[in-house]
């Protein structure tokens, strides 16, 4: 872990970069798989899986039998939690519903804006280091919100050829059309080329490894829409002296753990509340069944003494973290001067991992900076919005002219013999 004092401005974007890895060979050979996913369809879905996944599959497609054995080994407890997070999660997407009115921009021209579902849309589910069952709600409940007519889910087997029980179990309640057994690269080229028994969608969301953003990436560019550019998780906590240290450290770890690559950054007023923080870092780490994995992802970890509020909040900008956890006193000041965040959790009660499952909002956010031009998926991710409009006779009259000189001044002809020939017939 690495400490800095009051950093000098021009040194902030050296001390907020992500973790570095080698990725000089990343994008080829991806592009290669891509390629022959492609081409080869089915074929190279099995060639890959068995190559990554270590079995051999005849089928991808999970059947109804396999989710009514999964729905039946998870246990109640955590069915009555997962029921908890998936009511919050509707409720607080439901709310963002669009009404959107007809507006007469000019007597006789009225514009309007319709939304429509994306038809089919592809989840990506992570199934590797961690079942990460929670972003089966955080992507399926919006899609089913809006309306998506089918909502495909990919993710990795096991070696059995099985899938998590509760990743199946929570696709079956929020409203998964098909989930096939299929994860890395090769989901992401099924999702959007589409192969002998697997549908290509419209839309590709969900997190995953380098291999996975890198496949999204590349499929972006011709094939299919991605829901945003993203790369390891990260958070910065923003501490003073009212903080409890245990909770600032639990929060670190909850970010720590679930990657080597995941950057954790802690800023706070001055030096001793950094050294508590660091001190409940070391003892709880050891109790932790992932502790390697975090203690990987602690040594690019970052430690920042600020005293100036205003160079907190203007560094915390400049970083714009997927997740901000302000456990300070005044918070709610603090935050009106945020501006580039995914997800802000407020005061000391509220840990990152409320946002992860249950509180409502969505986890898949932008990361690496990206939480400066992009939200996190919300339901606007699964529509599209349509204009529309009608003009009069009055209406044409109106703008017409304004049209034919704008036109002109473009050197558009056609354009411009586009209302003037129908200003005539008026006349």
């Amino acid at each position: 872990m690495k400490t800095f004092i009051n950093p000098k401005r021009d040194t902030w974007p050296e001390i907020l970069k992500r973790p570095l890895f080698d990725v000089s060979d990343l994008y080829g050979n991806v592009q290669t798989i891509l390629n022959e996913i492609k081409l080869s369809g089915d074929s190279a879905l099995q060639k890959y899986t068995l190559q990554f996944d270590g079995i051999k599959l005849n089928s991808f497609l999970v059947i109804e039998k396999e989710i009514k054995e999964a729905e039946n080994q998870v246990e109640d407890d955590l069915k009555e939690a997962i029921s908890l997070a998936s009511k919050n999660i509707e409720k607080f997407h439901s709310a963002q519903k669009q009404e959107f009115n007809k507006i007469e921009t000019t007597p006789g021209v009225t514009c309007w804006q319709k939304a429509v579902p994306i038809e089919k849309v592809g989840l990506y589910i992570p199934g590797g280091t961690a079942p990460l069952f929670s972003t089966v709600l955080m992507l399926a409940i919006p899609a089913q919100i809006a309306g998506c007519k089918e909502i495909f889910l990919c993710t990795p087997p096991d070696k059995n050829g099985k899938i998590h029980p509760a990743i199946l179990y929570a696709a079956k309640i929020s409203g998964v059309t098909q989930i096939y057994k299929l994860g890395g690269v090769q989901a992401i080229g099924a999702m959007a080329f589409g192969s002998e028994t697997i549908p290509k969608t419209d839309k590709i969301f969900g997190p995953g490894n380098q291999f996975v953003m890198a496949a999204k990436q590349l499929v972006s560019m011709n094939d299919v829409a991605v829901d945003m550019p993203a790369g390891p998780s990260e958070v910065l906590v923003v501490a003073d002296e009212t903080t409890n240290p245990a909770f600032v450290a639990s929060d670190l770890l909850s970010q720590a753990e679930h990657g080597a690559d995941s950057q954790v950054v802690l800023v706070a007023n001055n030096i001793e509340v950094v050294e508590k923080v660091i001190r409940e870092i070391e003892t709880q780490l050891l109790q932790l069944p992932r502790k390697e994995t975090a203690a990987k992802a602690l040594s690019n970890s970052i430690l920042i003494v600020q005293e100036n509020i205003r160079d907190q909040i203007d560094l915390i900008n400049e970083y714009a973290p997927e997740h901000l956890i302000l456990s300070l006193k005044n918070y709610t000041e603090f935050s009106d001067n945020i501006i580039n965040a995914g997800s802000v959790f407020l005061g000391e009660l509220t840990p990152e991992s409320a946002g992860d499952y249950a509180s409502g909002t969505n986890h898949t956010l932008p990361t690496n900076g990206w939480a400066r031009s992009y939200s996190g998926v919300n339901l606007d991710s699964f529509l599209k919005k349509i204009t529309f409009q009608e003009i009069t006779k009055e209406g044409l009259k109106n703008i017409g002219p304004a049209i034919e000189k704008m036109a002109a001044a473009e050197e558009l002809e056609a354009h411009k013999n586009a209302v003037t020939l129908r200003l005539k017939n008026l006349d």
